[in-house]
């Protein structure tokens, strides 16, 4: 889509720096499909060509993940299922597979909200379900922070070197190939100790 393009999100943190990387960062983790990876990426590479400050855009990085994380969080708790069961009867899953799934969630938790960061899509979903499947508050936000605060270091810290020797589009590209790979593994995770319990209670029968 052309608004999530990477020429305008260039032009973006270009006009407004740290907020760029503030707001859409904390859109991302209050649920919405922005590419915050992206954004984080941009700022870093940005500090290290000296147009941006780098403990300004790790610092903003952090804040955006750690209060969107609290956001999507309470967009979870409050009414998240509900919006979840209604988007699985237009595509037409059964609501014993979301269960699954969200049982699943609830006793990996810390794992998904921490790791979740490093991983599109789960990224966005992962706070929204941890309120869903009512992760205690304080376990959340102390891990919501440390997550925050990992991701964005990480994230920062690798654009501003490693963008002084290759581009920023040849950065993306590998940082794209890792989270995409990241992806099919998580899903792994989720999906194929399901599908054995599935066929399992099935030989049972």
């Amino acid at each position: 889509m052309e608004f999530l393009s990477l020429e305008t999100i260039q032009e973006l943190a270009n006009q407004y720096g740290y907020l760029a990387v503030f707001v859409g960062i904390l859109l991302e983790n209050l649920g919405l499909p922005l590419p915050g990876e992206t954004i984080t990426i941009v700022g870093g590479f940005l500090a290290g060509s000296g147009e941006l400050n780098y403990w300004l855009v790790l610092a903003s990085a952090a804040m955006g993940a750690f209060i969107g994380g609290i956001g999507g969080y309470s967009v979870g708790k409050y009414g998240g299922w509900k919006l979840i069961l209604g988007a699985a009867k237009v595509l037409r899953i059964q609501e014993v597979q979301l269960e699954e799934i969200k049982t699943k969630f609830s006793d990996n938790a810390v794992k998904a909200v921490f790791f979740g960061r490093f991983i599109p899509l789960i990224r966005i979903v992962s706070s929204p379900m941890a309120g869903v499947v009512e992760m205690p508050i304080g376990k959340f936000l102390a891990v919501n922070l440390v997550g925050a605060v990992t991701w964005a270091s990480v994230m920062t810290t690798l654009a501003f070197f490693v963008g002084r020797v290759v581009s920023l589009e040849q950065l993306l590209a590998w940082v794209s190939k890792f989270a995409i790979l990241a992806l099919f593994i998580a899903i792994g995770f989720i999906v194929v100790p399901i599908w054995l319990e599935s066929r399992i209670a099935k030989t049972g029968e």
